[in-house]
């Protein structure tokens, strides 16, 4: 993964990514590398591919024709090929003949990092473990996981730690298999505890692993929701804690506050926090509106590559 964790001196952003405003910042005249880079992830184009309207194969060449070269794959739509070396090759033929970089698998349903027994818990391990061959396979940087557990969802610092203690360890069986392979495991805010910033970011730092990191994704941080009433984590405060160990960013058009409401995004308030980080490296769209999903992923990129120029104006 093509990313510079450099220290940005005297920024201050990271502190200041809460408030309102953030200080002005520079990032250095005459480096000719983009602040950051824009893939897509699968999961945008999750309604014509489940029905059949589009192939797995054939989001690799749709993408770049929508000028975009990097891919973000979600596992469900090859969930049979992670072990077929003729079809991976394809896809690794196929993106390497579009100049497409393949950027990391979302692993989905292969179990929790929490679950209840020590041998449900290793036949997660088990089941991740194809999934980094595959990953190193392609060229990938990176799998996604899933922090779910069932211990069960509560804001009561006892259980919270609990869910801590339970997944890190599993987390960290996944990381050390994966080392060998060169691929980093990176857990999203997906609901649940993970969608707060502040466990998910100590659950990192519980397993102690260098391949464990996050995934912040702007969108994801609706804890739970009991009726009426829905459990939310601030967006914006959220990404600025999962930042320091973030591996990659996942973008949706929407955000959430601690009071259960989404808003729009401010790309340039989110972009500058993720920044701030000194995080250089693909911000993954995710996000397709129904029935017009080029369409709006196309939108979505060209507010990406605005903010992005006037960024970088400000060097």
């Amino acid at each position: 993964m093509s990313t510079r964790r450099s220290f940005l001196k005297n920024s201050g952003l990271a502190a200041a990514a809460i408030g309102l405003g953030l200080p002005q910042f520079s990032f250095g005249k005459g480096n000719a590398d983009p602040l950051y880079k824009i893939s897509l992830a699968e999961w945008s184009l999750f309604r014509p591919l489940f029905a059949g309207k589009l192939t797995h194969l054939d989001f690799i060449t749709e993408t770049k024709k929508h000028n975009i070269d990097a891919v973000e794959y979600v596992n469900q739509f090859f969930k049979d090929k992670a072990q077929d070396k003729a079809y991976l090759q394809e896809m690794k033929t196929r993106a390497d003949g579009e100049g497409v970089t393949q950027v990391l698998i979302m692993v989905d349903g292969e179990g929790q990092l929490g679950a209840a027994k020590p041998e449900e818990r290793q036949q997660t391990v088990e089941n991740h473990k194809k999934w980094v061959e595959a990953a190193n396979f392609l060229g990938c940087h990176s799998i996604r996981i899933n922090a779910y557990t069932a211990v069960p969802f509560s804001q009561d610092a006892k259980l919270e730690k609990e869910a801590i203690d339970v997944c890190s360890s599993t987390l960290r069986r996944i990381c050390e298999f994966a080392h060998d392979y060169d691929i980093n495991v990176i857990i999203e805010n997906h609901g649940g505890y993970s969608s707060n910033g502040k466990w998910l970011a100590e659950l990192i730092k519980e397993t102690a692993h260098p391949r464990a990191g996050t995934l912040p994704d702007f969108g994801n941080f609706r804890m739970h929701a009991e009726g009426d009433q829905i459990l939310s984590y601030d967006s914006y405060r959220g990404v600025d804690e999962l930042m320091p160990k973030a591996k990659g960013v996942s973008l949706k058009p929407v955000v959430w506050d601690d009071h259960g409401k989404e808003h729009p995004l401010d790309y340039t308030r989110m972009m500058k926090i993720v920044l701030a980080h000194g995080y250089h490296g693909y911000v993954g769209i995710e996000h397709g509106e129904d029935g017009r999903e080029w369409e709006s992923i196309e939108e979505i990129r060209r507010n990406l590559e605005n903010v992005r120029m006037t960024l970088e104006n400000e060097r």
